[in-house]
């Protein structure tokens, strides 16, 4: 059976065949290093860090570059008005982001370059698309650059949109032939560091967000590779112009696009607004980061997922009779460490990585397990805890694993909220 994902281009299922037979290049949009990592920036990386796992369990080689985004307009905003610099504040936030994902036993890329590290890179492809009269320079002498959306006829494919709907990009609307064209390149202004600023033929700036990531996934997976990932609200204006983008510089990009669904708190979008953001960080003050994995990763990766009253209480609540289990296997001088996994559970995740469905199979093993114990059915509960621990462990949960070493969910069996 082959592994089936959504593919958010096309909005359908479709069968993942790779484009390198036994290999997997895969793309994810990292964060933006302007302010503490949120819940949401958490499950994103946890998604896609799911994904690697199962491609990696079923035989692929899997490389998986995720960038960090660490010049921008909101980095130089939040640096404003600060005795710290920019790239210091980058700098801060990314190890930040490194911690959270840390905790929670995400692996990390195998590569995660800086946008900083690849301005070269991405002034060769604005040379490019300049070349090709896909974008031109600003005749204001601002040293803006943008990408010319009526140049590129199939512009709008990712999201299914046509362009006379569409109003984006930045910058003054008179710099711009179109309302709807965007930046490539974002010439230096007056007041903005010194440090923010770098050379290229049209004018000292820096690049824009869009041409980023076109930049470093080329770069880094070829012209041509299998997914690119990030989170649902990316898809426009973010992914749409990196996929023009990409196309019109001559490269055939990425053959499958997926994009996780949002975080909400008790039912409503996390916005600065409303106030009711979680930090990733203080969400791993409420509970043990397994109990934390398992709370995010228990949703369909396209489902939003709710932080209510009693999300991490609930997630304690269910890891806690997994691990009982496996406890009471240790007790009766067990070796779970070898096991084997359930058909229903690769049939699960080859769906699009259906987890919940993958975790009925672990607690249904669980259920069995425990009535074969009571049962004196020891060999049998033996055979049913070796195949739980071999579950969990794909997925990252495997609380006999020394990742998990710092705590367990046993501790946290008294939550009841986590906002």
């Amino acid at each position: 059976m082959p592994i089936r994902l959504f593919d958010s281009q096309r909005h359908e299922m479709v069968d993942f065949t790779p484009i390198v037979p036994g290999a997997v290049s895969l793309y994810v949009c990292g964060p933006t290093v302007q302010s503490s990592p949120h819940v949401g920036h958490l499950r994103s990386a946890l998604v896609y860090d799911l994904w690697a796992r199962w491609f990696g369990y079923r035989g692929l080689n899997v490389t998986m570059v995720r960038n960090v985004t660490d010049i921008d307009d909101k980095v130089l905003e939040q640096g404003e008005g600060s005795s710290e610099a920019w790239w210091a504040l980058a700098e801060r936030i990314e190890a930040e982001f490194a911690n959270v994902t840390d905790a929670i036993n995400i692996l990390r890329p195998t590569k995660q370059p800086r946008a900083t590290g690849d301005i070269p890179a991405m002034v060769d492809m604005i040379q490019v698309l300049m070349r090709s009269d896909h974008a031109y320079a600003s005749e204001d002498g601002s040293g803006d650059v943008y990408f010319d959306v009526s140049a590129w006829p199939e512009y709008g494919q990712l999201t299914n949109q046509s362009v006379e709907n569409l109003q984006q990009g930045s910058g003054e609307s008179g710099a711009k032939r179109n309302p709807e064209d965007f930046a490539l390149w974002k010439g230096h202004k007056q007041g903005e560091p010194d440090t923010a600023a770098w050379d290229a033929p049209w004018g000292a700036g820096r690049p824009g967000w869009h041409i980023e990531c076109s930049s470093m996934a080329t770069r880094y997976l070829g012209s041509h590779f299998d997914i690119h990932g990030g989170g649902m609200d990316l898809r426009f204006p973010h992914h749409e112009n990196e996929l023009a983008q990409a196309r019109a510089a001559g490269h055939r990009y990425a053959n499958h696009w997926m994009h996780n669904a949002l975080v909400t708190v008790k039912s409503q979008k996390m916005s600065k607004s409303l106030g009711n953001g979680v930090l990733a960080a203080d969400l791993l003050k409420q509970a043990p980061p397994l109990v934390v994995r398992y709370a995010l990763a228990s949703a369909h990766y396209r489902s939003e997922l709710d932080l209510h009253d009693g999300f991490l209480a609930e997630a304690a609540s269910a890891l806690g009779r997994i691990e009982t289990f496996l406890s009471r296997a240790h007790s009766a001088g067990i070796d779970t460490t070898t096991g084997g996994v359930p058909d229903a559970f690769v049939q699960a995740m080859d769906e699009d990585l259906g987890i919940p469905q993958a975790l009925a199979v672990i607690h249904e093993a669980v259920r069995e397990g425990n009535q074969a114990f009571d049962d004196d059915k020891t060999k049998v509960a033996g055979r049913l805890a070796g195949s739980v621990r071999a579950m969990m462990a794909i997925l990252g949960l495997d609380p006999l694993d020394s990742a998990w070493s710092a705590g367990s969910s046993q501790s946290a069996s008294a939550l009841s909220s986590v906002v």
